[in-house]
């Protein structure tokens, strides 16, 4: 345990921070004290008393502000604010060394950067939306503590989940283990090893995207048995999908067509499907595993015909059908000399981009690949991103021309 942790745990325990507009910085930092000590006195203030032998944060220029200009940057580049300072030496006590270094990565970082240098954050902005409008009457205390209470229902969230997430990885892991040593042992049939039966409910979608498992069977709470097809890695797209003509079907109509008599519901997205027996279960999956046929999907953007020869060459995607999709002509622009904006509105110009993406969506393209056209590939990679989708592009290094996998985040 930190002094500092010491410190906020003590009877008695008082905080000094910043009064005015507050932002997502102090309001979680507020947060996060509060949730190792709720008897904690948090005050507001625009000065530190002289006198004052408690903690102080985002105030005083002291170790746990970030407004002189020496404040610290971590090495990464982003800069710390007072959520970060503290998520530092209490991140640990709470979740542990590794898990608090993730956090730190995923949600106090992106906070950290906002707080110093204004960048986009909506929950950020959520947090801000709690102050006062510019004519109310009266401080602002009150809404203040309300967004420090909302601040920690997301914390203390936040926080089972990172813990539940781990505890779900290692059970996961068991299960594996004991699910290759059936198979090597001939117990499990080549077919049945890419059906995974979970004794309870585990979240393993992104762990089995690593593996050849194609479907998990689990126990569902209202009785009889859940079936979830399994994606692909960096894939929206199924290793395995349910027959076509089963989507969307139900009770004596899905029996008919599956020919097993515990068959109870088939969802119309093909992500899940319910029997009432595991018999009948791990048979829905063996006739999908014997009946599935689709070639995967490259879609080349722009129709570089060029890199169709490097496309071709794709790990574990050699096989893959090459669809070109040309880039979108140029809208109509209002052209002043040599500049130009287009002309659409907001609005119109969002629905064309998204009516450009559904083109590419609808071939369920295992990647797509952009060809150097900024204007026209821009918007439609930062969509494709947002949906997780894989987006290639070409560089050159040492002569060779390559494909590379634009980052998540880019």
């Amino acid at each position: 345990m930190s002094n500092l942790s010491e410190q906020i745990k003590q009877n008695n325990a008082t905080a000094f921070i910043h009064s005015g507009k507050f932002h997502a910085d102090d309001v979680f930092s507020s947060a996060l004290l509060l949730y190792l000590n709720p008897e904690i006195r948090i005050i507001r203030g625009n000065k530190v008393p002289e006198d004052f032998d408690g903690i102080v944060f985002d105030i005083g220029r002291g170790r746990y502000d970030h407004h002189q200009k020496d404040s610290r940057i971590r090495e990464n580049g982003i800069p710390y604010a007072a959520f970060g300072l503290l998520w530092e030496e209490l991140g640990a006590e709470i979740l542990g060394e590794e898990l608090a270094q993730k956090f730190d990565e995923s949600f106090v970082q992106p906070l950290d950067n906002n707080d110093n240098t204004g960048e986009k954050n909506e929950l950020a902005t959520l947090i801000g939306n709690f102050n006062p409008t510019w004519d109310a009457q009266g401080g602002n205390d009150e809404a203040f503590f309300q967004a420090v209470s909302v601040a920690g229902m997301i914390l203390e969230n936040k926080f089972e989940r990172y813990l539940g997430n781990e505890r779900a990885d290692k059970r996961v892991e068991e299960i594996l283990e004991e699910h290759q040593k059936a198979i090597l042992s001939g117990e499990k049939s080549k077919e049945e090893a890419r059906i995974l039966i979970l004794p309870e409910f585990v979240p393993c979608q992104k762990r089995l995207s690593e593996t050849d498992i194609a479907f998990v069977i689990f126990p569902s709470n209202r009785g009889g048995y859940c079936i979830q097809p399994q994606k692909k890695e960096y894939s929206l797209n199924y290793k395995c999908s349910f027959p076509v003509e089963w989507l969307g079907l139900e009770n004596e109509e899905l029996v008919a067509a599956t020919g097993l008599s515990s068959a109870g519901f088939c969802h119309k997205g093909g992500f899940l499907m319910t029997t009432g027996t595991l018999e009948d279960a791990v048979k829905a999956c063996e006739i999908s595993l014997a009946d599935f046929h689709e070639k995967p999907v490259i879609v080349n953007f722009g129709s570089d015909e060029d890199a169709d020869a490097l496309l071709s060459q794709m790990p574990k995607l050699q096989s893959a059908q090459i669809v070109h999709i040309d880039f979108p002509s140029v809208p109509d622009l209002e052209i002043q000399g040599i500049y130009g904006e287009v002309s659409m509105e907001k609005q119109e110009w969002k629905a064309a981009v998204k009516e450009q993406v559904k083109k590419i969506l609808k071939y369920k393209p295992e990647t797509v690949y952009v060809g150097n056209h900024t204007f026209a590939a821009y918007p439609v990679v930062h969509m494709l991103r947002k949906k997780h989708i894989p987006v290639l592009t070409m560089v050159e290094k040492d002569g060779r021309n390559l494909l590379v996998r634009i980052p998540s985040g880019s």
